[in-house]
């Protein structure tokens, strides 16, 4: 078992690990450090000496100076007598019962209980499967879940009818509407483009009326060869 004595050495030594050197400690400072560190209380040097603790603790211990006894009984060095702890009689003893023991949590009182949500209850802007409703860039969505996850639960109106007539949408492709009309949900109005032809798409906007109809045919045209290429490849 450690002596209270050891114990302010090891405090010692913990505070000059986190000690910075500071001024030049005078002689009359030193003598007053000497004359007062046995049975002085820490707040009284630091006050007395115009330095922190850590700093107070290295010079100390580099001058081998020790608390004296009296100092490690007295109520000043309660934090370095680890049996003589100040907060153990208000601690629970191994066996003691709570005082909320047998409490099964806290529940909230008054007008709170009306407002609170019931189990299966759904919340005000909650809608039924089949609800139909317009992102921010104008497309139709429609609900088709109920997770409770919005993301997942409506899916686009026009990419749910290309894929009733023509299967899912490939990887790297994109379904685009021939008129531009997000409103005209069709399957002749939708037509199946990659990535790279919908950027070049979106940039012919740019072009006056004339050439955007020229870029759009011979697109198409490309897009009729390419279908009779891939016929020719299967026969």
């Amino acid at each position: 078992m450690k002596t209270p004595t050891g114990i302010a050495d090891e405090a010692v030594a913990g505070a000059m690990r986190h000690a910075s050197p500071r001024a030049h400690w005078s002689k009359a400072q030193t003598n007053l450090l000497i004359e007062h560190y046995p049975d002085t209380p820490m707040k009284r040097l630091t006050e007395l000496l115009g330095r922190d603790k850590n700093s107070i603790y290295y010079k100390a211990h580099s001058l081998g100076l020790k608390r004296s006894a009296a100092y490690l009984a007295s109520e000043h060095a309660c934090r370095l007598r680890r049996g003589d702890n100040p907060g153990a009689a208000h601690r629970f003893s191994k066996g003691q019962t709570p005082w909320n023991a047998g409490i099964k949590g806290w529940k909230a009182g008054g007008n709170s209980v009306k407002t609170q949500f019931k189990e299966g209850q759904n919340p005000h802007n909650w809608n039924p499967i089949g609800h139909e409703r317009l992102t921010k860039d104008g497309y139709l969505q429609r609900k088709m879940t109920d997770t409770k996850c919005t993301r997942k639960d409506y899916r686009f109106v026009h990419h749910m009818l290309w894929e009733a007539v023509n299967g899912p949408v490939p990887p790297g492709h994109a379904l685009a509407f021939k008129d531009g009309n997000k409103a005209n949900i069709t399957i002749d109005n939708l037509e199946l483009l990659t990535r790279a032809e919908l950027c070049r798409r979106n940039s012919i906007h740019r072009y006056p009326p004339e050439l955007k109809d020229l870029i759009r045919l011979q697109k198409k045209l490309e897009r009729t060869i390419r279908k009779r290429d891939d016929e020719k490849q299967n026969d």
